[in-house]
């Protein structure tokens, strides 16, 4: 697909904009049968943020994001395939100060040439009752990743091409806390990318798809 070598980051910006996807392109890849939830007043969330993290490919210019694979002795979602990010601190102005904090910690991403590009909708995970908020960033070259050994047993360099192909989404049945459901993921590199990363990317897609790229 020659989307991903059109699609720039100025373009990006600009469709971040405007009239996000939201809830309909985050269903896509959401597991069935259930709904995305909205917490209550009552469900007062923590915030977390996460860092889509956009560089051009060494070799082709393409855009490319990453993802990491959490290690086996994280205490929350061992193993899964995840977003750079974490939880809001106290020091932290806003969530995308979190998201590129958290980011630096985890895959070494610190540079001050980062720019964030824009906001997706936030995504309310009811189990742990925390609220995510996706911020997407671009940087103009492939950053020099240092991951932390403690959370970060992989990284998979992704193009956003990737994203857009629909063969790359596989729907299986599994049982997720003891429910039987449908559930959609992302197949990348032989990976699994499902849950709230792979919403948060269906959002993502949504918002490259509808971008021009004769411009």
């Amino acid at each position: 697909m020659k989307e991903g070598l059109t699609i720039t980051p100025d373009r990006i910006e600009a469709a971040l904009r405007g009239a996000l996807p939201g809830l309909t392109a985050q269903l896509k890849m959401a597991p069935q049968p259930g709904s995305l939830a909205r917490p209550t007043p009552d469900d007062e969330p923590r915030k977390s943020g996460v860092l889509l993290l956009l560089y051009p490919s060494a070799g082709t210019g393409e855009l490319c994001l990453v993802l990491t694979r959490r290690t086996d002795t994280v205490a929350d979602h061992k193993g899964q395939i995840s977003l750079p990010g974490g939880a809001m601190d106290p020091a932290d102005v806003s969530t995308a100060d979190t998201a590129l904090r958290e980011a630096c910690e985890e895959v070494g991403s610190c540079s001050d040439d980062l720019r964030i590009l824009g906001g997706l909708s936030p995504l309310y995970v009811p189990p742990s009752n925390f609220c995510i908020h996706p911020h997407v960033a671009y940087i103009p070259y492939r950053p020099d990743f240092l991951p932390q050994p403690d959370e970060v047993a992989e990284l998979l360099e992704v193009p956003l091409s990737h994203f857009l192909d629909e063969r790359n989404i596989i729907v299986e049945e599994w049982v997720v806390r003891g429910e039987s459901k449908q559930v959609p993921y992302f197949n990348v590199y032989g990976h699994k990318v499902w849950g709230a990363t792979a919403i948060i990317l269906a959002e993502f897609a949504a918002v490259l798809a509808s971008i021009d790229p004769a411009g």
